[in-house]
């Protein structure tokens, strides 16, 4: 069984949902094009994942494999449409922004893979942290990619965060710059495509960067 912090880091970065995996890209290019929209779908996301990976875990012996994989679907269709009527009462034009892709979320790849291949191999714990990491790299991603395409396509960050965070957080829009005119590409679906793409190459920088040479001090050190 995997430690506590190796299914954190393999949700975090070594197997990040959104640039290892290469999931749930649909909603992911759609609704980044602010920094709201992306926290809003991934704490969306993020619930779905624990609560499904935990639910799944706690069923795993009790459900036949003959119909594992359309009982599991149903579960995350059931966390899906709690988090959808919670988001439609409480969130309303957040959820008018985000339209079809809360719905959409049942239909994650990556949900469903974690609920096979992990919680339903796993006790409640771990398929619970596992939801948990996995979800919050994706949440990561989701937001990055929405403050990227927010500050070139709008030359603004944390608009519209009223929509989620109530009247007090209107006031939390930066204007980077009050003369920009900005950039309908960075808004569109090929700039969602840069921006993960630029992502996804500085994760694979930092992963593939040799370690640091050692300075004179150390090699005169060692050699000594």
């Amino acid at each position: 069984m995997m430690t506590h912090a190796e299914i954190s880091r393999n949700g975090l970065w070594s197997n990040n949902v959104a640039l290892v995996q290469l999931l749930g890209l649909c909603p992911l290019l759609a609704v980044t094009s602010t920094a709201i929209n992306g926290f809003g779908l991934g704490i969306a996301t993020l619930i779905t994942l624990v609560l499904s990976n935990s639910i799944v875990s706690l069923i795993r012996g009790f459900v036949r494999s003959e119909v594992r994989l359309p009982v599991f679907v149903l579960i995350i269709a059931s966390v899906v449409t709690i988090i959808e009527l919670t988001m439609k009462a409480l969130f309303y034009d957040l959820y008018l922004v985000l339209g079809i892709f809360i719905p959409l979320i049942v239909t994650n790849c990556a949900i469903i893979g974690r609920a096979e291949g992990f919680a339903s191999r796993n006790p409640v714990g771990p398929a619970a942290l596992d939801g948990l990491m996995m979800g919050l790299g994706f949440l990561v991603v989701l937001v990055l990619l929405g403050c990227l395409r927010e500050i070139i396509g709008f030359g603004t960050l944390f608009a519209h965060a009223d929509l989620m965070f109530g009247e007090a957080a209107s006031t939390w829009k930066l204007q980077l710059n009050p003369d920009y005119p900005g950039f309908l590409l960075a808004i569109l679906p090929p700039g969602a495509f840069f921006g993960l793409a630029l992502l996804i190459v500085a994760k694979n920088w930092l992963d593939l960067r040799p370690a640091a040479e050692p300075g004179p001090a150390t090699a005169a050190a060692e050699g000594t």
